[in-house]
């Protein structure tokens, strides 16, 4: 399988996804939302197995690649947080979310070769970036979240299971956070010598790794509750420059991350 067949996978997943996300708010049938979810998921996740046969290597590499994971991610937490805490609103803004992801792939088609550099051809490369992209969908969920707690604290009223959901949610996120970076500087020493050499991605991997802990800390201790919300959104977009944004940055062209 290749790209080419990318469409006949997309569109009927996120069909699936935005239609689980208007009847949601419906008195439907409980059954058919998770029908549609689950069929969304499944026909991403056998893409994502075509494709990786079909390209015989991890579909990894790419910036491509990896938004077709963090779509696959985003809709599959989003509809087992829906499961779990059963806000309606967590399901229908991951299956969007997910959906512009995918319509980013679609529009923005990228050339995707084959071939992995010898640095890349590592027992690391899976679950290095795996958990990763798995950390970046949780913390995705978690931001939608702490905007929604947002509105109800300006309304003088929040939700302390809101509350709960987003402290699990991050939680485990950063742990996978955590875990990727770990073993991306195993994976470093085994290529380049080095565990750590401050590379611009590295950089701002520490950054967003530290706003989150930011964030934990100040739960745990800060009363200020509404300042420690916006933390959230913060180490975000923080995220988002370790992810995408680094790659634009003049300082990051000669970066080993940059393929």
């Amino acid at each position: 399988m290749t790209w080419n067949e990318f469409l006949f996978f997309a569109i009927p997943a996120m069909i699936c996804w935005v239609t689980a996300g208007i009847i949601v708010y419906k008195r439907s049938n409980p059954f058919i939302i998770d029908v549609l979810m689950v069929s969304g998921i499944l026909l991403f996740a056998v893409f994502i197995a075509g494709l990786w046969f079909g390209q015989q290597r991890p579909p990894l590499r790419t910036i491509g690649e990896t938004r077709l994971w963090y779509s696959f991610f985003l809709a599959t937490i989003g509809f087992l947080t829906y499961k779990r805490w059963n806000y309606k609103w967590q399901l229908s803004f991951s299956g969007i979310i997910a959906c512009v992801f995918v319509c980013i792939n679609i529009f923005k088609p990228e050339i995707h070769s084959t071939t992995l550099m010898p640095a890349l051809q590592s027992i690391w490369f899976v679950p290095h970036v795996t958990v990763y992209i798995l950390s970046y969908a949780m913390m995705g969920a978690a931001t939608i979240a702490s905007f929604i707690q947002l509105i109800k604290f300006s309304k003088g009223k929040t939700d302390p299971e809101l509350y709960r959901f987003i402290d699990n949610i991050v939680s485990i996120g950063f742990g996978f956070l955590m875990l990727g970076l770990l073993m991306g500087a195993v994976w470093a020493k085994e290529a380049w010598g080095n565990y750590w050499s401050w590379d611009p991605k590295e950089t701002w991997a520490f950054i967003t790794c530290t706003a989150y802990l930011v964030y934990l800390h100040m739960r745990l201790h800060c009363k200020y509750e509404k300042f420690t919300l916006w933390m959230l959104p913060i180490a975000f977009i923080l995220l988002m420059i370790t992810w995408i944004g680094v790659n634009y940055l003049p300082s990051a062209q000669g970066s080993i991350h940059v393929y």
